[in-house]
């Protein structure tokens, strides 16, 4: 373990953004289980916070605990502690994080924490790893946490692994997300999930009109996310984000999209943001960067 290294031990603070799928297609299912499939992800500027502190103490702690989720057990930690293994250093933290991202809400928030942990944490401890092996390290916490590393709207393939930059409309949304918690896995092993859809090119997909193969399984499950998207679609075209909970209404302007918030029901919750193609994180970190040369 290398314990001299240099490193910044400023408190900074990191925005943890969260994602949306504007379109979503199962094309196969592997041997293995998993789903071969075609994503498109883009950036809200909506985003959880990280406060970080670097130290060399060799502990990391995480403000606020979660209940029910053991300090080892939380992404934010687990990304912590292995980027230490792959750098091989002795470091410590303190993280807190201001969470305003719904959970189990298909906007990838804790995937996105674990990201902005990789990322800051490289830089803060100047661990020096480079983006593929943040990203190589991420894989392994979760599907969604490389393209949060990476930072660029991207079109994903195979199971998720496979990232090629896109560059998405940056439209408005109005994100709405319904009083119901979803399982991924209830989804994706549902006997009646669509699972063939025709495999196309980024091209012609774009082209096209955005879609995800989940939400008439989500929709059949869960009356609420069903009335949700029943009353979104009455202002704007609406879809449901990954497999859920949260669905999303796409606007050409910031005031039409708040015009719709305003009228949300008050069994929803909501937000406006607008999509963004360069992740919030990436400029963080080029402004950290920058402030340090």
């Amino acid at each position: 373990m290398n314990t001299s290294h240099t490193m910044i031990t400023r408190t900074t603070r990191w925005p943890a953004p969260a994602k949306l799928n504007l379109f979503l297609y199962i094309t196969g299912r592997r041997p293995d289980g998993y789903h071969e499939l075609q994503t498109l992800f883009q950036f809200l500027d909506h985003s959880d916070t990280l406060t970080i502190t670097a130290d060399d103490s060799g502990d990391i702690t995480l403000s606020p605990a979660i209940e029910g989720v053991a300090t080892e057990d939380n992404l934010i930690y687990r990304a912590a502690d292995a980027l230490r293994q792959a750098a091989g250093i002795r470091a410590g933290a303190e993280i807190h994080i201001d969470k305003i991202l719904p959970m189990g809400g298909g906007l990838g928030g804790g995937s996105s924490d674990a990201a902005t942990t990789l990322v800051a944490l490289n830089y803060l401890w100047q661990a020096g790893l480079s983006e593929d092996e943040l990203a190589e390290i991420g894989l392994k916490l979760g599907a969604d946490v490389p393209v949060f590393v990476r930072g660029m709207s991207a079109f994903a393939e195979g199971v998720g692994e496979k990232l090629q930059p896109a560059e998405p409309q940056e439209k408005w949304y109005l994100v709405a997300k319904p009083d119901v918690s979803i399982a991924t896995v209830d989804i994706f092993t549902h006997p009646e999930l669509t699972r063939d859809s025709k495999k196309m090119t980024l091209d012609a997909l774009m082209a096209g009109i955005y879609e995800n193969d989940c939400e008439k399984i989500v929709r059949r499950l869960h009356p609420e996310v069903d009335k949700a998207l029943s009353w979104l679609l009455e202002y704007a075209p609406s879809r449901l984000t990954g497999t859920g909970a949260c669905v999303f209404a796409e606007f050409s302007t910031q005031q039409e999209a708040n015009a719709t918030l305003n009228k949300l029901p008050d069994w929803l919750q909501g937000f406006v943001a607008k999509g963004v193609n360069t992740s919030p994180l990436l400029t963080a970190l080029n402004a950290h960067s920058t402030d340090c040369q």
